[in-house]
């Protein structure tokens, strides 16, 4: 979902993102990459889709990528692709937009919650291995607000018992696990380009890559009914297609994303100088071996709601991820997890808020922020 403070109507002084600020950013690049599409008269899986996703997946280092309708959907097809089915489990965090179980589901297999360290929200590798059985047919670490999960002991756990690894890389791209960018090292990786994504398009998109290449075959056969040519449905499959239309605006946006994170990586450098030393404010902790694009950036306070009603009243926006982990929402609570203990991911959610993050984020704004954060904390 897009992020409800995004800037426009009704929307607080600073808001928590602003995908309006990107589009104006590169107006004249994006607008000319519409009417080009336009008028070539083709709007599905043209052109633009197919340079789309060689461009993308070069950019993250590996050979396959399939355009999709949504991260959720890159999601569900990824698992698929893989084997994926009635009856399975798939181990995952509880701790990440409910779209991770969503997809899962729609597999018809189980989501098995592992929790999170405490320090970089991501999947704790020493809670994965007792909760794989013999119906665990895969794992999905979710890079979350920017930074990889610790991916090496995540990866030898799962090669040890013949599972697939996916990535989630949903709020990473461009973010790098040991030299090597995230959604490279998984047997298949997924990312959304919703608008207030690090890379994000005017409306719905996403994409699924791989190295391995009949995964790769796989996913583009599901992706469109199965065809291996039109209207023949080589296997069952559904309709999930990224558009003309959002594929040339990603592409001209590709060309501007490791500027983009840099100007992340810039205004998280001002919170964390401004905020340091706040009486009860847990700032981001970054791994040494990674590289951190601040999709978010995210403290931690034991008054959360406390605080973030009062920057709110300084016209400062800010918002929660999450609020309830999925083990706990209405619709999964008491028949997901397998006895699993979440206690950090369950304190996560009352503790963790996000402020405003964007790349056009001004400076003098940034310094409002941290000045709301100090008066809250000072009083």
């Amino acid at each position: 979902m897009d992020h409800p403070c995004a800037a426009g109507a009704g929307a607080p002084v600073i808001p928590c993102g602003n995908p309006l600020a990107q589009y104006l950013a590169h107006k004249d690049e994006i607008d000319e990459a519409i009417h080009r599409v336009l008028g070539k008269g083709r709007y599905i899986l043209g052109d633009e889709v197919a340079a789309f996703e060689k461009e993308f997946s070069g950019y993250v280092g590996v050979s396959h990528g399939i355009g999709v309708g949504s991260g959720t959907e890159a999601l569900h097809l990824a698992l698929a692709s893989c084997g994926v089915g009635p009856g399975d489990e798939v181990i995952t965090v509880s701790h990440t937009a409910v779209a991770t179980a969503a997809a899962i589901e729609l597999c018809g297999a189980v989501p098995v919650f592992a929790d999170i360290r405490p320090d970089l929200y991501t999947m704790d590798p020493g809670k994965l291995e007792p909760l794989i059985t013999s119906r665990t047919k895969a794992v999905i670490p979710v890079h979350l607000y920017g930074q990889s999960a610790d991916l090496a002991p995540i990866m030898e756990i799962a090669a040890r018992h013949g599972l697939k690894v996916i990535e989630d890389c949903a709020q990473a791209h461009g973010a790098q696990y040991k030299g090597k960018r995230t959604g490279s090292y998984g047997d298949i990786a997924c990312f959304s380009f919703y608008p207030t994504k690090n890379l994000g398009a005017l409306g719905d998109g996403g994409m699924v890559i791989t190295n391995n290449a009949a995964l790769a075959e796989r996913a583009r056969l599901f992706r469109e009914y199965g065809w291996e040519e039109r209207y023949v449905s080589r296997v069952p499959g559904w309709n999930t297609r990224l558009d003309e239309i959002q594929a040339a605006v990603l592409r001209i946006k590709l060309r501007y994303l490791d500027e983009d994170n840099g100007k992340r990586a810039a205004v998280a450098a001002l919170y964390d100088k401004g905020l340091a030393g706040l009486r009860g404010l847990i700032l981001p902790a970054c791994r040494a071996d990674s590289h951190h694009v601040y999709h978010l950036y995210v403290v931690r306070s034991v008054v959360r709601d406390e605080l973030q009603s009062f920057l709110a009243s300084k016209g400062v926006g800010s918002l929660v991820h999450y609020p309830v982990p999925v083990h706990l929402q209405p619709a999964y609570s008491g028949r997901l997890a397998r006895g699993a203990e979440l206690a950090e991911t369950e304190r996560a959610a009352k503790e963790v808020l996000s402020l405003p993050m964007y790349p056009e984020l001004p400076g003098p704004d940034v310094g409002k922020v941290i000045e709301a954060a100090a008066a809250f904390a000072s009083r």
